[in-house]
């Protein structure tokens, strides 16, 4: 696996997307088949209606699933970062400090660490400018 650093850390699943264009997919074609139904009046709006609300269904299952998944390791991410940082300095970290930015910081090695989040906070860096301002990055491997 090639090292991580600024340039790749970011993570992109092909599969979500290919989900969100396959539900699209099916929800363009469910919106065709009702129309057309509904405008000749033949073999009725059930089906079409029915598969509609199929598409809708899996659009919301395929949005949240994602979403709450992201939050879920968001909320990690504080809670490690936090401890992390109460490990090193005997404190919590600071609260003028966004979600974003902790994300940014667990980048960050330990040595600095805590120059980064003091600067973070004065000079209110965006999450950007601290993962640019790491010297050594630290892997998250974890993260999907």
């Amino acid at each position: 696996m090639e090292e991580q650093n600024f340039k790749n850390h970011t993570r992109l699943v092909p599969l979500h997307l290919a989900a969100y264009f396959l539900v699209l997919l099916v929800l363009i074609g469910a919106a065709i088949k009702f129309c057309r139904s509904y405008s000749t009046g033949i073999g009725g709006l059930l089906v079409p209606a029915l598969l509609l609300l199929i598409g809708a269904t899996l659009l919301i299952l395929t949005w949240y699933s994602r979403s709450f998944a992201l939050k879920a390791q968001d909320r990690a991410i504080r809670a490690e970062e936090n401890l992390r940082y109460f490990a090193i300095t005997g404190n919590l970290l600071d609260s003028k400090l966004s979600l974003r930015q902790i994300i940014a910081l667990r980048f960050a090695p330990n040595n600095e660490y805590m120059d980064l989040a003091h600067r973070a906070v004065k000079e209110n860096l965006s999450a950007k400018q601290i993962k640019e301002a790491i010297q050594n990055w630290k892997p998250d491997n974890d993260r999907v």
